[in-house]
């Protein structure tokens, strides 16, 4: 167990959460009556995987997000080929204070991760050494506390200059892939990065 625990933070190795379906080829292809031959690999593009062209509907009731940065019209690629621009959010830490729910329709069933209480994505190590979290995607809602709610324009403009550390209420986001990583993980370290105790059900259409 602890050897599966180590393999897992050698050498920025990349813990991969609220993501499903995601594929690394193409199908293959004809041209006119040639032999079958196999497409060229699918190569990532802003993303260092293949997120799946099925993105996660999130919402989360509270939230506060740690020194969130914000990169504007990424292109990334996703595992059937095509290709979207959208946002990169980067953070240390996205402490889940209430209700966290993701849900994602694919070709013929529903996953849904439901976390009822607190939870968290990264934060700081066992070495206090602050963990990354990387979600691409847009926010479609957000009450930012003492502010005004709708203001993801706002916080989107703001984050490309300022690292923000905020208070949330009322987060929905369309998001194709998230990834929280241990940055500065030793090789014995047993650290999890992510903390999202709930449950995931698996329905069909």
């Amino acid at each position: 167990m602890n050897t599966a625990r180590t393999a897992r933070h050698r050498a920025l190795a990349v813990l991969v959460v609220l993501l499903t379906a995601v594929a690394t080829a193409v199908l293959p292809g004809r041209t006119g009556n040639a032999a079958p031959r196999a497409a060229a690999a699918v190569v990532p593009a802003g993303v260092p995987f293949l997120p799946s062209p099925y993105p996660l509907a999130v919402r989360i009731d509270s939230l506060l997000a740690v020194s969130l940065t914000v990169e504007k019209d990424v292109l990334i690629r996703l595992s059937d080929g095509t290709e979207v621009r959208t946002n990169k959010y980067t953070f240390s830490r996205l402490k889940i204070r209430r209700h966290m729910n993701v849900t994602q329709r694919a070709a013929g069933h529903t996953l849904t991760i439901d976390v009822p209480g607190e939870g968290s994505l990264g934060g700081y190590d066992s070495a206090g050494k602050a963990e990354t979290t990387v979600m691409w995607g847009r926010i479609d809602r957000i009450c930012v506390l003492l502010v005004a709610c709708d203001v993801q324009g706002l916080l989107d403009w703001f984050g490309q200059f300022i690292p923000l550390t905020a208070g949330a209420t009322e987060f929905e986001g369309t998001i194709y892939a998230i990834r929280t990583v241990d940055d500065h993980a030793a090789l014995d370290s047993t650290d999890n990065p992510v903390h999202l105790p709930g449950t995931i059900t698996v329905t069909g259409p």
